[in-house]
């Protein structure tokens, strides 16, 4: 399967990476759909008669280094092993990135300037993944060169205790880049779409002038319209109380940090820090394994919650959920929202009788099996089925959709409609 994706994910890059080829007239479309295929099956022995030249040679040189034999001469050793071409052949990786740091910066320079950004990312992960560069990222030199997205980012996490001193700061950037990213496109209509609901929760018939909704107003009021007035009589006023400084409601994350759910960490952390910037949520953030970590001091800087985690080891999910317990003070006015795959390592019974116990007191106890753009991971069926009979229905939830979720959740609305079909 990932041999298939690095195929499309090739093809996609010699579709739309607008390079300039050699190969015949620029007007020739069958002359440019043979350069896609060569750029995508790799060699030239490919059958298309294809020969490359400039950006496209030099794109296609980035390509090998990854994904055929060959590629970037070296002055490391030699990476072996055996894996498929792009056009699905078997080949014996030889030479490759090898394991000289300047020569992978070099070509992580280069794929940036051959490709879209998110090609990049997927190549950056195929590097990881396929030459073991692991070690390298332990390097501020390479650290310069990748470009940030979530899977490099959970990657770093995980290496975080080996960083050396001086390639932890240059680290803290990349993840800061990431997190800026994310809260730009992502952060400001989550705190909207939670700000509004928020509003909304409040409603009351006796708002102060400012307060008034008048186009609910108006439509409450509609029966008492006067046509030889043109004009609507309001006999009952619709509004929220939005100047209120109180808490309206608390929220606690609690998220599993067992190696799978990575993803799901560096989104939540994001979102958490988001969330604690509206005064009328009182936010908390923690993160497990087989201990719990009480994070929210940092949720002020995302950046922090996410070297404070420690992604890998086991998990002890009634743990994590007896720590939540003690956070929740005003039982109908929370929200739980569990981050986990319910892989359990501690006391399954005593998680379910806690879950049980949050939901009689009323609580909202919301369960997610991923919150990443992958969909639900593999999770324990047995316990989520378990959760679906105390009322608490697990399912992925991807980023984007989050705010309408938390949203509903404020709101109290059936979440159903947030579920996998």
């Amino acid at each position: 399967m990932a041999d298939m994706l690095e195929a499309a994910g090739a093809a996609g890059i010699a579709g739309g990476a607008g390079s300039t080829g050699s190969t015949g007239s620029a007007g020739s479309a069958d002359d440019e759909r043979m350069r896609r295929w060569r750029l995508v099956l790799g060699g030239d022995d490919d059958g298309t008669g294809c020969k490359l030249s400039g950006v496209d040679l030099e794109m296609d040189k980035a390509l090998a280094a990854l994904y055929n034999k060959g590629g970037y001469e070296t002055g490391g050793g030699a990476v072996t092993g055996r894996s498929r071409g792009r056009g699905g052949q078997q080949a014996q990786r030889s030479a490759g990135l090898g394991a000289s740091s300047p020569q992978v910066a070099r070509w992580l320079g280069d794929i940036r300037g051959y490709f879209p950004q998110t090609v990049v990312q997927v190549m950056q992960r195929d590097a990881i993944d396929r030459l073991n560069l692991r070690q390298l990222l332990l390097e501020p030199e390479m650290m310069e060169s990748v470009e940030p997205d979530v899977h490099l980012v959970g990657t770093l996490l995980s290496l975080n205790h080996l960083m050396p001193a001086e390639t932890k700061e240059t680290a803290r950037q990349v993840v800061r880049k990431l997190v800026e990213d994310l809260e730009k496109r992502l952060g400001a209509k989550l705190r909207a779409t939670v700000s509004g609901a928020l509003d909304k929760s409040t409603r009351t018939s006796r708002p102060r002038h400012s307060d008034i909704d008048w186009g609910r107003t108006i439509q409450a009021n509609l029966k008492n319209y006067l046509p030889e007035y043109r004009t609507v009589v309001p006999e009952r006023l619709v509004g929220y109380a939005r100047k209120e400084r109180a808490v309206k409601r608390d929220v606690v994350l609690a998220i599993d940090q067992s190696g799978s759910m990575y993803a799901s960490v560096v989104y939540a952390s994001v979102f958490g820090a988001v969330l604690a910037s509206l005064k009328s949520l009182k936010t908390s953030l923690v993160v497990f394994d087989t201990a719990v970590v009480d994070l929210t001091p940092q949720l002020t800087d995302p950046v922090d919650v996410l070297f404070g985690t420690q992604l890998g080891g086991g998990t002890d999910i009634n743990r994590a959920i007896a720590y939540s317990q003690s956070l929740i003070s005003r039982p109908t006015e929370s929200i739980f929202i569990l981050i986990s795959d319910l892989y359990e390592g501690g006391v399954r019974r005593e998680m379910l009788r806690r879950v049980a116990e949050m939901t009689a007191a009323g609580t909202q106890v919301i369960v997610l099996l991923a919150l990443s753009d992958e969909g639900a991971p593999a999770y324990d069926r047995e316990n989520a089925t378990a959760l679906a009979a105390l009322g608490v229905p697990a399912f992925a939830c991807t980023p984007d959709r989050f705010g309408d979720l938390m949203a509903a959740a404020i709101q109290r609305q059936d979440l159903s409609k947030f579920m996998e079909k």
